[in-house]
């Protein structure tokens, strides 16, 4: 079979992938699950299922289902298709040990799989990377969520309102604020103007709101795009209610200059001890400020995260 320049490019794009070579080499040795996989390579689900796709699309896969569960198999054969002929010639010259590692693991997670050890067990310790039926963030954060009532809640910086629709059920009212009248329209849209929302556009700099208005707060990742975050931090801290509380959520301190390239921000973030302060000289009693995680792929952005309360009297 004869190719054209653009199919060889992606075919050659196809098997320059690393996790794909991984997963070819994989299951020439055993019939595998997107669940097995995901084990033995530590890649998320989603990749696992993105390179599936596409080696399946390129015949060099098969999937076949064995009691409700479908494995994957290695399909190369000794015919002239393009794709199994290049993959034989790169296979031929592998010799790799984090090749020989996955071989090891698929073994043993055949050996689990015969064994009769359950799906929940064979993702043990990373439960939270894997698919299964209703087990996602967003279902676990609104089942999470039933357990506080939030009063009037104030969303600064709210975007196109996907905290505030998270938000809303637990709340008696919900006030997001934005400067840009197209992501308000947006969040107005995404809340199915729900009567306990409502919007405000303006400048989070200037906020024309009452003091004492609000039994929460919320800034979350909006500090980035102001050049002065701790007025933003003293004006929130004067709009709570005696008891309210703060919760903020902003990224480290950074050297990534992509951020404000491609993001927009005009700030590199606030490293815990600097938010702490600010929120401290706002007069709030700072209950936790710390990174709470750090971004799986370059450049590993950091995210600090905070609750801070107003003195009940």
């Amino acid at each position: 079979m004869q190719l054209s320049i653009e199919q060889s490019t992606l075919l050659c794009r196809l098997l320059a992938d690393a996790s794909r070579q991984r997963i070819l080499l994989l299951l020439e040795a055993e019939a595998l699950s997107v669940a097995e996989i995901t084990q033995i390579t530590r890649l998320s689900q989603g990749r696992v299922s993105t390179h599936l796709s596409r080696l399946r699309a390129a015949g060099l896969v098969t999937d076949e289902r064995v009691n409700n569960v479908r494995h994957f198999r290695a399909s190369i054969g000794d015919g002239d298709d393009p794709a199994a002929g290049l993959w034989r010639t790169l296979r031929e010259r592998l010799d790799d040990q984090q090749a020989e590692l996955d071989r090891e693991r698929a073994h043993e997670a055949v050996r689990r799989r015969h064994a009769g050890t359950s799906w929940a067990e064979t993702v043990a310790g990373r439960m939270e990377r894997h698919y299964s039926p209703g087990r996602s963030w967003e279902a676990n954060a609104r089942a999470l969520l039933g357990l506080v009532e939030l009063g009037d809640v104030l969303d600064i910086g709210s975007g196109d309102g996907v905290v505030a629709e998270l938000l809303v059920d637990r709340t008696r009212s919900i006030t997001c604020v934005d400067i840009s009248p197209t992501l308000l329209r947006a969040a107005r849209a995404r809340l199915h103007d729900d009567p306990r929302a409502r919007f405000l556009q303006c400048d989070m700099n200037v906020l024309p709101l009452a003091p004492k208005s609000f039994d929460q707060v919320v800034l979350m990742h909006a500090l980035t795009y102001t050049r002065t975050p701790e007025q933003v931090i003293g004006r929130a801290a004067e709009l709570l209610r005696p008891g309210g509380s703060l919760l903020v959520a902003t990224l480290d301190r950074h050297d990534h200059a992509i951020a404000e390239e491609a993001y927009d921000h005009v700030n590199r973030g606030m490293a815990p001890p600097t938010l702490r302060a600010a929120l401290e000289a706002a007069g709030l009693a700072v209950g936790w400020c710390d990174v709470a995680c750090q971004e799986g792929r370059p450049p590993y952005f950091k995210v600090v995260v905070a609750r801070a309360q107003r003195p009940a009297v």
